[in-house]
């Protein structure tokens, strides 16, 4: 997935999806910067309105075993990123999406968690993990439509949930 592909999301928009790349930084700075308070407040647990530079480098610099992203780009921008990232130690990783938000209800958040169990289950891991708002009801609803969801609990308001990976057939890349 290194060079990407033109995919056609739900309402027929096509969109390239691949591996991000540390080229992608000023993209990611941009994408970051487009969010609502509430999106970044979903994604990072509290209001976030600016990447540092160290966080761009680390979420761009991926080694593509242990941590790995996939970026939806439409034109020249990011659209969306889904993101693992291994638990140390362990066959796990944490999973972690966000979608831009004009981007919704497209299906993107779907696709960018089948691209990552294909790329995760072929670096040895056999499980995702997500914590979760209580509140983030759309990200709890493609968690559930994956079907994988075996366990959860909630602390504090926040889900974490978990998604075994071995034993099921791994999705299919879109094309």
């Amino acid at each position: 997935m290194t060079n990407g592909r033109t995919i056609a999301l739900r309402d027929g928009t096509p969109v390239l999806v691949r591996t991000i790349r540390p080229a992608d930084a000023d993209a990611l700075d941009r994408f970051h910067e487009s969010h609502s308070p509430e999106t970044t407040r979903l994604r990072f647990f509290t209001v976030h309105p600016h990447l540092s530079a160290e966080e761009v480098c680390w979420f761009t610099t991926c080694d593509g075993v242990a941590r790995d992203a996939v970026v939806v780009f439409h034109g020249g921008d990011i659209v969306a990123v889904g993101r693992y990232d291994r638990v140390p130690g362990t066959t796990s990783a944490e999973v972690a999406f966000v979608v831009g938000d004009a981007w919704r209800r497209r299906g993107i958040a779907t696709l960018l968690f089948d691209e990552l169990v294909v790329l995760a289950t072929g670096h040895g891991i056999d499980e995702f993990v997500a914590e979760t708002l209580a509140e983030n009801h759309a990200m709890l609803r493609v968690f559930a439509k994956t079907g994988l969801v075996t366990g959860q609990r909630i602390d504090s308001g926040v889900y974490e949930l978990r998604m075994p990976l071995t034993g099921t057939r791994a999705p299919e890349p879109a094309h």
